[in-house]
């Protein structure tokens, strides 16, 4: 299994967030759905955010190539209209791990915004 996270360093605007946020949820979970090949590879991807706006997305493979496919979806999907691309930055870094462990239940978990 393969792990890659994406890194957008903090301090970012409501702005920003917001943007991001509806990025993921509107247009790249969608389309990473709508793709078989995704679905086969995909084991799990959680989206990590600090308080002021940092964010960490960690997207599990069972393949490196299916990282890559990860990679080609997200790029070729087009804006949704009212997408501003300036408040879509780039990530900060991202970084490729092998995962040598990896423990789950079958409980799923839905965030609680506070």
């Amino acid at each position: 299994m393969h792990a890659e996270i994406v890194y957008f360093d903090g301090p970012r605007s409501p702005e920003i967030v917001a943007a991001s946020t509806r990025a993921g949820r509107d247009r790249i979970e969608p389309a990473l759905a709508a793709d078989e090949r995704f679905r086969e590879e995909h084991v799990a991807t959680l989206v990590l955010r600090q308080p002021h706006g940092a964010e960490a997305v960690v997207v599990c493979t069972r393949t490196e190539a299916g990282l890559d496919l990860v990679r080609e979806i997200v790029m070729n999907t087009e804006l949704m209209p009212g997408e501003d691309p300036a408040l879509l930055t780039d990530p900060d870094r991202v970084e490729r791990y092998v995962v040598e462990h990896m423990t789950t239940t079958s409980a799923p978990f839905e965030a609680v915004s506070s």
